[in-house]
């Protein structure tokens, strides 16, 4: 070997012996105590918990440093941390001694609600509470042994046979449920922006149901008397349900029998409706006064006679001013529509003496001074019209005039003269 191998190898050998033994400090601590870094702080617990010296220490899962020593006092255990240099940990973090894994490897958490400070120094003092141990795995055994105990045998042997019976022979089905879900998801994972729309205006329609909610429970209960209104109902609603057919059958019959001549009935019936409500006012008039008139008409006559009511119409000429000329006419068989004449006769008298220009309402002037009125059968005054000496004419009934005898003609030509004013 020569003598520049020899130096080599000598140099690996040192260098070797100085790296295994500054990591052998590092992790034991001695480099961080001899240089003065780091942060050196306190815990206690009512109990290990677990830990153990050189147990890992943690801020929200970091490792930011480990247990140096372990302390027995009478109120539990002080932990020596050796906390990183520079490590900025609330003086009000909750602690926790969690499981590294489900074979143990415990470690202390620290999960402090912000990270505002005031933060641990060299020296400070951090405590903890039974709630920042794990469950005892005695205590569990014991509970858990309880809850067992507490089982009723024959019931979960009921419970499990059961539970046999439903699932049997669902192999098949239930691995498509599962594979379908897995389809589910699948295209819900390729269409997140879709879902997310979907969740978004699920979360706007139920809160619409929240703020509709006495709305909705309104709807509910009158829902709920419909339906046992139709439930008590049921037989005539049956009935109904049974004949509706053939009577539909029979009205559909009718309506193609009466096709021929039903447009041109409804057609007419139309035409006299309008004619009838042109002229409401001097029907209403008719009305009226037409029975009061039957009604003392027969006043006059003793038992052996006889009384003769007239209902005369209009005898004139008829009206041709103010018609449409029978040139422009159309033949009955044209039945569509057309512009609206306003037809009225212009004529003065005697043509329509009666007509409809001397209805009550109407809205055309008066010709040859001639007056018309509407009567009042509350107090049988005639409006607008008046005697030749000035009063107010009245439309009266005499009563039954017949108790007279013979002689209850001649009140016709004495109850007028006799009639208070």
């Amino acid at each position: 070997m020569s003598r520049g191998v020899r130096i080599r190898l000598l140099a690996f050998v040192v260098l070797s012996a100085v790296g295994i033994t500054y990591i052998t400090a590092s992790y034991l601590g001695f480099v961080d105590r001899l240089l003065g870094r780091g942060v050196s702080v306190e815990a206690t617990l009512p109990t290990s918990g677990g830990l153990f010296e050189g147990s890992e220490v943690t801020y929200r899962g970091v490792k930011i440093g480990k247990i140096s020593k372990m302390t027995a006092t009478k109120d539990g255990v002080t932990l020596g941390l050796s906390l990183k240099e520079g490590t900025k940990l609330p003086l009000d973090s909750p602690m926790f001694v969690h499981n590294l894994s489900a074979v143990g490897e415990q470690y202390l958490d620290f999960e402090p609600p912000d990270d505002k400070g005031p933060y641990a120094e060299n020296g400070d003092v951090l405590k903890g509470s039974g709630d920042s141990l794990p469950v005892d795995e005695g205590d569990l055994l014991v509970e858990l042994n309880s809850f067992v105990e507490s089982v009723d045998k024959e019931n979960l042997q009921i419970a499990i046979r059961e539970l046999g019976l439903m699932f049997a022979d669902t192999g098949q089905p239930l691995q498509q449920l599962l594979d379908s879900g897995t389809v589910f998801v699948d295209e819900a994972s390729a269409h997140t922006a879709e879902t997310r729309a979907l969740l978004d205006d699920a979360g706007t329609v139920l809160r619409t149901q929240e703020d509709q909610g006495d709305n909705i429970q309104t709807f509910a209960s009158e829902l709920a008397k419909l339906t046992q209104t139709l439930k008590e109902s049921d037989p005539e609603l049956r009935t109904t349900l049974e004949e509706t057919p053939a009577a539909a059958s029979a009205v559909d019959k009718l309506l193609l029998d009466l096709e021929p001549t039903l447009p041109i009935l409804l057609g007419n019936a139309t035409s006299i409706t309008q004619v009838a409500l042109s002229h409401l006012d001097g029907l209403e008039q008719l009305l009226v006064v037409f029975p009061r008139t039957i009604a003392g008409g027969f006043t006059g006559t003793d038992s052996d006679g006889y009384g003769h009511v007239n209902l005369q119409f209009d005898q004139t000429p008829p009206c041709t001013q103010g018609y449409l000329p029978s040139k422009d006419w159309r033949p009955a068989s044209d039945l569509s529509d057309s512009k609206i004449f306003p037809a009225s006769c212009t004529s003065g008298p005697p043509f329509v003496q009666r007509g409809p220009k001397y209805a009550p309402g109407a809205d055309t002037p008066v010709p040859g001074g001639l007056y018309r009125s509407s009567y009042d059968p509350t107090t049988g005054v005639v409006d607008g019209a008046v005697d030749a000496d000035g009063d107010a004419v009245r439309l009266g009934d005499q009563g039954n005039l017949s108790v007279l005898g013979g002689d209850s003609w001649k009140w016709l030509l004495v109850g007028p003269v006799a009639a208070a004013p």
